[in-house]
């Protein structure tokens, strides 16, 4: 099993920043790509970005692409998901989620793994 914990969430002006910080643990080896989905009140959950474990390849939906940048740190075990010029429509929780599959996917059956989520609300 492997466990994710999210970080880093609050509540930023839009225009503002936040960095999203999810650390796993667990049998980590077993997680070959992560991704970050949100959900806004009232909304279906929805893919953000994701990125490969090793070789760093990502991918990002295309309302968040030139704003958000997945990253992560292998030494440490953690994901990361810098948001810049945020906007008042960004605001949601955020999961992030580990798949045991070297594919970066889109929809959330794709993942195992899911952590506890982090509020993200920006203002206008």
């Amino acid at each position: 099993q492997v466990q994710l914990v999210e970080s880093g969430g609050g509540l930023v002006q839009a225009g503002g920043s936040l960095r999203l910080s999810c650390a796993a643990s667990g049998r980590t080896s077993s997680t070959y790509a992560m991704g970050w989905f949100r959900q806004a009140p009232g909304k279906e959950r929805e893919f953000v970005a994701g990125i490969k474990w090793s070789g760093g390849n990502t991918y990002y939906a295309d309302s968040v692409k030139g704003r958000f940048t997945i990253s992560r740190d292998n030494a440490k075990n953690t994901g990361y998901l810098q948001m810049n010029n945020l906007k008042p429509e960004d605001t949601a929780v955020y999961y992030c989620a580990g798949s045991r599959s070297p594919i970066i996917g889109t929809k959330g059956f794709l993942y195992d793994y899911w952590g506890q989520g982090t509020q993200v609300t920006v203002s206008s």
